[in-house]
């Protein structure tokens, strides 16, 4: 699997060009995460966002579909001692309706052919007043994120849609969330952050 061959060096790549939004994404989605929440993160990829959301959470089950990527994540978070990772699926989630407080995907729903599955998910395992925070990068017509995207693209990734901060808004409002709220990490590739709340 693709993820699993690079997950490595993703750290270094990511820090290496886009260092000032890797780190800004997790303390922006940090500052959503209470202290007594049960915490979902989908993509957890090598722990970026999962190490700042285990500092303020009571437990987070941090998930991935590569093997490659948890294990760079559990290396990274091995300090803490509130969260578990396992793997899972974003489409097949198996676990109960209302189950967490909050559910964090970052960086993933711009990869799934089928991303209107996902987001019913996510909203499924979250509890009514709850909320879903969804991080992904844009303004991919930059140069410098147009190279990014086809550099990873090359090495074999593949993206299903390319958002800037309009045509992001607009993909939810399409999904039927129409009350979500954004917040964008400025830096060389952005990153727009999509919080919706359960009702």
């Amino acid at each position: 699997m693709f993820w699993d061959k690079i997950s490595p060096l993703y750290d270094l790549f990511e820090n290496v060009y886009n260092h000032r939004v890797y780190v800004g994404t997790g303390e922006k989605v940090a500052e959503f995460i209470d202290d007594g929440d049960d915490v979902l993160e989908l993509a957890c990829g090598t722990g970026a966002i999962t190490e700042y959301i285990a500092q303020k959470c009571r437990r987070v089950v941090a998930t991935d579909i590569s093997t490659g990527m948890l294990k760079q994540a559990s290396i990274k978070c091995r300090r803490f001692n509130n969260v578990r990772f396992m793997k899972a699926d974003i489409s097949h989630l198996k676990c109960s309706d209302g189950r967490f407080d909050k559910v964090v995907a970052g960086n993933v729903i711009h990869l799934l052919p089928e991303p209107g599955e996902a987001l019913d998910e996510l909203y499924r395992v979250t509890k009514t007043g709850g909320m879903i925070i969804i991080p992904t990068y844009i303004n991919m017509s930059q140069a410098s994120s147009r190279f990014a995207v086809k550099f990873i693209e090359a090495l074999g990734a593949e993206f299903k849609k390319e958002f800037d901060i309009d045509s992001y808004k607009a993909f939810f409002e399409d999904m039927g969330y129409k009350d979500a709220e954004y917040h964008v990490v400025e830096g060389r590739m952005p990153c727009a952050i999509a919080v919706i709340t359960k009702k």
